[in-house]
């Protein structure tokens, strides 16, 4: 192959000021996305790009291995409303998955949304669906061009009929029912200026509820705070229909707080239970007027609590499942059980407690990976759950509460043998000592000979936990004879909040040394070289590649930091990029500006 040849791009002479220090910012330019010459100069990338891949003499015959293996049938887990199970599946190909909807589990479905149907490019998708409590009405978000922004729409489950209910400008935002059906509780912003829809910075969310059969204009407003620009609102109708929950959060900090209102009064005002925003609570649901949440105040792994209403007061909470050293990763009141799914080493593990918190039972799972799901209401029979990890497609089993058996229900046919790979998990020495969980999954019998073509993953942000997981793509590259190598970093959510804490703000530096060290162990290893190295990660983890090739460039052979925050000293300034400074912090503050340019990768 020639050599690239890059379009030249222009500089400007803008210059800005931070607390005394002048920086340059010479493709300011480039941030205004509507203009003609940003237009211009994105597709000259994409040509060059595009006319580089497609000469690769290798590309083509990975595109017809990677179609092959894509073309499998999968499905999701079934869930039950009313007298329905909904459930989503693919029939292999499919760009997107098609939503359908039984009476019974072992007779035929019908399609009740195939969003592959709604448009020609393929630019829209179903984003999230919520069935009413009777399952007979739908109400579903859809998503177009990839954008945050949603529009919700009601569907008749009878009849297939969508309803003329129409909802614009939600963004961050579920649907939760009311008992009788009548509608349901969303939440959204005001319309935003012409040209500023996805550019705009979101503020001032609000929460609403929309009767079915009415315009939006007519929306009835639950809940704002003209005061607090950056608290955003969900709500959730307990099971039992008393009670609307209001989680409060503000940006990306787990941090929250918890309202609530009581529906059985037509005249109920919004009551504030849990404020301060000094910890995280999730709601899991209620027996009457006793709540049960899931939190980390005081407990960096997690415990849950109970809160009577009639005593609502901190000294009053009581513990019913107390901390381990293992971090809660999900929670469910199912079955008129507690089914709680721990992290132990970036792996699941799941345990079954009575309602007073008193240990039952564990569940067996079919092996080392990750599991989602044990949703369900307190009167519920049976559950579903998810399994999956490096080298297992997802499967679908079904958990028969009464007797603690899984049984396996659904099983994705994959044409490859799982039995030629293996996974180790491995615990690198980072810089300062800490220990950092690395899974190396590749062929059985791999050849340490220092020459394997080698991907390393990483994300370390955000409380978000990498859990192992089957992906076509990556099994392609098995199959070539490369290694994927996970990095469990500091500052995702793998051992608490301890964990997380330890890669946000001022010790942002520590994940790019996790990462860098896991690096030099796969080389030090003999896995694989520096030219044959290649790093990974997207959005938080494309600031995690962006930052350790620039520190570290000699260190690896390609990396690719997909749709990465770059630019650390503006990245609040647009969108909803100011709800991550509790992550990363501020360059308006000196201290946090003087952190985060010694990181920022375009800096």
């Amino acid at each position: 192959m020639t050599d690239l040849t890059y379009p030249s791009t222009r500089r400007d002479n803008i210059t800005d000021d931070y607390h005394g220090t002048t920086l340059e910012d010479p493709y300011r330019w480039l941030e205004d996305t509507e203009s003609e010459e940003t237009a211009v100069w994105v597709q000259a990338q994409n040509d060059i790009t595009f006319e580089y891949l497609s000469a690769i003499p290798t590309r083509q015959p990975i595109v017809d291995r990677l179609t092959k293996l894509w073309n499998y049938e999968r499905f999701g887990r079934p869930f039950k409303r009313g007298d329905y199970y909904f459930y989503s599946h693919n029939d292999g190909l499919q760009n997107q998955s098609v939503l359908y909807v039984t009476k019974s589990l072992g007779q035929k479905a019908r399609v009740l949304l195939d969003p592959n149907q709604w448009a020609e490019d393929g630019t829209e998708a179903l984003s999230s669906y919520s069935p009413s409590p009777n399952g007979q009405l739908l109400a579903y978000s859809v998503s177009s061009a990839g954008s945050d922004w949603r529009e919700w729409h009601v569907l008749n489950v009878n009849t297939g009929e969508v309803l003329e209910d129409h909802l614009q400008w939600s963004k961050f935002s579920s649907a939760s029912w009311a008992d009788d059906n009548s509608g349901f509780y969303y939440s959204r912003y005001d319309a935003p200026k012409e040209g500023e829809e996805f550019s705009g910075t979101n503020y001032y969310q609000k929460l609403y509820f929309h009767r079915i059969g009415t315009p939006q204009t007519d929306d009835e407003l639950i809940y704002e705070r003209r005061d607090q620009k950056e608290w955003g609102f969900g709500g959730f109708v307990t099971e039992d229909g008393n009670y609307l929950i209001i989680s409060v959060w503000k940006g990306s900090d787990r941090k929250n707080q918890i309202f609530f209102k009581d529906l059985r009064n037509p005249t109920a005002t919004v009551q504030e239970l849990i404020t301060g925003f000094d910890a995280d609570y999730d709601f899991i649901g209620n027996d009457g007027s006793q709540f049960w949440v899931l939190t980390d105040l005081n407990a960096p792994q997690k415990r849950v609590i109970q809160i009577d209403l009639s005593q609502p007061q901190r000294d009053s909470w009581s513990t019913l499942i107390e901390e381990s050293e293992h971090r809660i990763e999900g929670i469910s009141n199912t079955g008129g059980r507690f089914i709680v799914q721990y992290l132990q080493d970036a792996q699941n593990r799941v345990y079954i407690f009575s309602e007073d918190g008193q240990p039952q039972s564990e569940v067996e799972l079919p092996g080392v990976g990750s599991t989602n799901g044990f949703g369900g209401r307190r009167d519920a029979s049976e559950t579903f759950f998810s399994f999956t990890n490096y080298v297992t497609p997802t499967r679908i089993y079904r958990y028969d509460i009464e007797t603690g058996k899984s049984e396996l229900y659904k099983q994705p046919e994959v044409g490859f043998d799982p039995q030629l790979y293996e996974t180790q998990q491995v615990f690198v020495t980072s810089k300062d000592d800490t220990k950092i969980p690395m899974f190396v999954t590749s062929k059985r019998g791999l050849k340490r000979n220092g020459k394997n073509p080698t991907i390393l993953y990483g994300y370390g942000g955000f409380d978000i936990s990498l859990t192992p997981g089957f992906s076509v793509s990556n099994l392609v590259w098995l199959e070539m004879g490369g290694v994927y190598a996970v990095a469990n970093l500091r500052g995702g959510g793998e051992y608490g909040l301890r964990w997380h804490e330890a890669g946000m703000r001022d010790n942002k530096q520590n994940v790019f040394d996790d990462f860098i060290s896991c690096a030099e162990w796969l080389i030090e290893e003999k896995i694989t070289q520096s030219a044959n190295l290649a790093i990974r990660g997207g959005s938080n983890g494309g600031l995690l590649v962006g930052a350790s090739m620039t520190q570290r460039p000699e260190l690896f052979g390609a990396a690719i930091p997909a749709v990465g925050v770059m630019d650390m000293l503006r990245y609040h300034k647009f969108t909803i990029g100011w709800a991550w400074v509790g992550e990363y912090g501020s360059s308006d503050d000196e201290h946090q500006f003087h952190t985060l340019l010694k990181y920022s990768p375009l800096h």
